[in-house]
């Protein structure tokens, strides 16, 4: 749901103390692996490769993924290397993820944490709940006492409700009801069959259970109930709202344990470009006394110099 060529770089000047040297900062979505690379704070390069996160993707991927990613940005002598990806729950998820890296760093310092920390940074806040709306979901926040709270994050297995995938299965369901129904093929469902290059709702069932496709095939499908609902398809819009409830909730919940009110910042692919999903989100929101509510305006991976500043005045 984001522009491949990374419109979003923001003007940078050059910046002494923490984020001085080079900095390499990498945001692992269930898609791709975008990176920067960072010299004394400015960006010099920023690249993309495949998803190098293994719960998406195998061990072996995963490295060659980033083997081309560091192959494009550079590797060598860097200071500092700050990850975010999505699945990382626990300190050894995070070990594993770092221990791929180092080759390409050797020497560096490694920081490895949940993609929805580099959020929040980049929405310029250094509390509040950050939302990923993108390929899964989750949400992420952290108090004036410095207490975390999550919510989601699950996998597509078990949540991920309001993502790409979700939508896109969702798609799969809405047309397999109409074929139950006896109802004709619907605007879409019509673009499903298209995008999929089958002829019949009834051949969904196998090509969804197929080792053929997977989370990211049906993820990049949420495209076509965004399409859908653009041109005024009800159920589209529906199901766009219905992400958007899903989405409150998660903010809602770590709000709660934490004590807070806001902000709120709602980011990724389709948190950051889909404006019915951020209406609806708001809505939802509002509807539980939150108002401070932000829709990020560059990509997550720009909160890495926030937190290497903050993580150097901690130290």
């Amino acid at each position: 749901m984001t522009d491949s060529k990374h419109p979003q770089t923001p003007p940078s000047a050059p910046a002494p103390g923490p984020l001085a040297g080079v900095i390499i900062g990498l945001d692992i979505g269930g898609t791709k692996t975008r990176g920067i690379r960072f010299e004394d704070g400015v960006a010099v390069a920023d690249e993309s490769a495949g998803s190098s996160n293994v719960q998406n993707v195998t061990r072996e991927e995963a490295a060659l993924n980033l083997a081309d990613l560091f192959a494009r940005i550079g590797g060598g002598r860097v200071s500092y290397v700050y990850a975010g990806a999505g699945g990382i729950d626990t300190d050894d998820d995070a070990a594993a993820l770092a221990a791929l890296i180092e080759p390409h760093v050797p020497g560096a310092q490694i920081t490895v944490v949940h993609d929805s920390r580099l959020l929040l940074a980049a929405g310029g806040a250094a509390t509040g709940v950050a939302v990923i709306a993108g390929t899964g979901s989750a949400a992420w926040g952290r108090n004036s006492a410095g207490e975390e709270a999550r919510a989601g994050g699950w996998g597509y297995l078990l949540g991920d409700e309001g993502s790409g995938y979700w939508l896109g299965r969702e798609s799969v369901r809405h047309s397999l009801r109409r074929m139950n129904q006896g109802l004709p093929v619907d605007q879409l469902t019509a673009a499903l069959l298209a995008a999929c290059g089958v002829d019949d709702p009834n051949r969904l069932i196998a090509l969804f259970h197929s080792p053929e496709t997977g989370r990211r095939f049906w993820a990049q499908q949420a495209r076509l109930v965004v399409d859908a609902a653009a041109a005024g398809h009800g159920a589209s819009q529906e199901l766009l709202d219905q992400a958007g409830k899903d989405l409150a909730d998660l903010a809602g919940q770590s709000l709660r344990k934490l004590g807070i009110d806001g902000p709120v910042i709602l980011g990724s692919g389709l948190g950051m470009n889909v404006v019915p999903l951020q209406d609806a989100f708001r809505k939802y929101l509002a509807a539980g006394g939150v108002t401070d509510v932000r829709v990020l305006d560059q990509d997550p991976v720009f909160g890495v110099l926030k937190l290497v500043a903050e993580r150097s005045g901690s130290e």
